[in-house]
């Protein structure tokens, strides 16, 4: 018996040291380098992001193969790719984290090879895929033979994912080329203030081709994608909110396309709470501005609303909430930013957006007090059209159950877009300050009262004449014209908000809907 320990013995120890070696990451050095920058290492952000003591590693003991490389740089520890399957909330995701301790994180022939199974691990048993990614990009040295071509296949994949689980990918660092295209495929990327940028090609690369001298921030950080680009989602202050940050957002979503969202079963929160505070919040006056975050925070479970790019197309709000514990998404008019209107970026948000409900079976309720288009030649050369029927193709083709609340302006195609009667609204109702129309009256007189106006000489006569005839039409635009009608299903006061839209969605949750047989639809992109 002894004999047969002492054979084993330096075994164990042998694979116990290359374990030791392979937890070391880059090495010590390289470490605390990391965490000098404000970045954790990268087992550190997987413990985060996991409930404690579920990570099962796929692939610890990798190493580069390439033997050139090894050669020059020895030992790489998981070829820089640190990939796995924990649990979130007792739910398991797999995860590709790439080390930026080891050659910068770069996409390695080996490393590639373990996010390769993670996606077809994802696929296979159905559940979310999650990248926490600080990378340089294509390891330049391997991209003339087996990684170039997985990094394509990277790429098609996650499209063959979207819509089957979801895909989160979290900028924890400098992300450039084949790495930037990872959450440009994704659903969901919160980016780290400070640390994170991504962008087609490096500062170095992009000064020795355009000449051009930025910093990555400048070309690729947050403020960049979360305010102007909207390719991101969320700015977040450091490594644990982002991780903190996607363990909530998950929370919102099922497995994958074939389950339901779970519901939470912890709500105090009653269902028919009456939400008075609403009176003082929203205005009667039709042009008076207020907060239509107050509203959502007002209607939800406890107040919680988690947004969806909060900071590009401020002028419509999406994001994710909870009635009687049910997650929906929101798609909500904001007053306080051009008065509502829609443009280009925003109809291109709230599509996404509701594209990613339908895709997951959430929900969707839509909080209305919208102008319609924004018109003029310069979003008619930014394409408006095409943008505005983006909108259109997203809520027509939606299945999801539809709840929708008309709070005052509900004019035009603005009407339709934020899921008017025509488009399948499963329960839609009013408040009393509804306005439903083609135009706003203050836009119908100066059409169909034209002539009488013209006739009145300019000053002050011709404008009180302009507000009284507006305010003649705007009595046949009131909710009880289109309730007479049934073209809405009710008209509520505003404190009873809360309980009509989960009346909706409990009318509507066995909602099944038969589309003729096609391949897809024709986007208007």
């Amino acid at each position: 018996m002894a004999d047969e320990l002492h054979d084993w013995k330096p075994l164990v120890d042998d694979l116990r040291s290359r374990r030791e070696q392979a937890y070391a990451m880059g090495g010590p050095e390289l470490v605390e380098r990391q965490r000098s920058l404000g970045k954790w290492p990268v087992r550190e952000r997987i413990d985060a992001l996991v409930d404690p003591g579920t990570f099962v590693e796929y692939g610890l003991l990798a190493d580069s193969m390439d033997a050139k490389l090894r050669e020059q740089k020895g030992y790489l520890a998981a070829d820089g790719m640190v990939a796995g399957v924990g649990e979130i909330d007792g739910r398991r995701v797999a995860i590709c984290a790439y080390d930026f301790t080891v050659l910068a994180g770069s996409m390695g022939a080996v490393g590639e090879h373990k996010t390769a199974r993670m996606r077809e691990l994802a696929l296979r048993q159905r559940i979310p895929i999650v990248w926490l990614l600080d990378s340089a990009g294509a390891r330049i040295s391997q991209t003339t033979g087996s990684t170039f071509a997985a990094a394509g296949a990277l790429f098609r994949e996650q499209v063959t994912l979207s819509g089957v689980v979801p895909q989160v990918a979290a900028m924890l660092g400098h992300c450039s080329a084949g790495t930037a295209y990872i959450p440009a495929l994704a659903d969901f990327i919160p980016m780290v203030k400070g640390t994170s940028s991504m962008a087609l090609a490096g500062r170095h690369l992009v000064k020795a081709a355009t000449r051009e001298d930025v910093t990555e921030e400048d070309m690729g950080g947050p403020g960049v994608h979360t305010k102007i680009s909207g390719v991101a989602d969320l700015e977040v202050d450091d490594d644990a909110e982002c991780l903190a940050t996607v363990r909530r957002y998950l929370s919102f979503f099922p497995a994958n396309n074939t389950e339901p969202p779970p519901v939470r079963a912890d709500v105090s929160d009653p269902v028919d709470r009456r939400c008075e505070e609403l009176y003082d919040i929203v205005p009667t006056a039709p042009r008076r501005a207020y907060d239509m975050h107050r509203v959502i925070e007002a209607v939800v479970d406890d107040g919680e609303f988690f947004p969806m790019k909060p900071e590009w197309a401020k002028n419509v709000i999406t994001g994710f909430a909870r009635f009687g514990g049910q997650p929906v998404g929101i798609v909500a008019s904001q007053p306080k930013v051009l008065g509502g209107t829609l443009d280009v970026n925003s109809a291109d948000k709230a599509a996404r957006f509701v594209w990613l409900c339908d895709a997951f079976g959430i929900p969707l309720v839509f909080l209305q007090d919208v102008p319609g288009f924004m018109v003029g030649t310069a979003v008619e050369k930014q394409g408006i059209i095409r943008h505005g029927a983006k909108m259109l193709f997203a809520i027509s083709e939606a299945t999801v159950p539809k709840v929708t609340v008309v709070l005052r302006k509900a004019y035009g195609a603005g009407y339709f877009v934020m899921n008017g009667t025509a488009y399948e609204a499963d329960y839609i109702v009013a408040w009393p300050t509804a306005e439903i129309a083609v135009m706003g009256p203050d836009g119908m007189v100066n059409i169909i009262m034209r002539k009488q106006l013209e006739a009145i000489p300019e000053g002050k006569e011709r404008d009180e004449a302009r507000i009284k005839m507006a305010e003649a039409l705007r009595k046949n635009i009131d909710p009880y014209i289109a309730a007479g009608h049934a073209q809405i299903d009710d008209v509520i006061d505003p404190a009873e908000t809360r309980h009509a839209i989960w009346r909706g969605l409990q009318v509507s949750k066995t909602k099944v809907v038969q589309r003729p047989w096609r391949k897809h639809g024709v986007l208007p992109v």
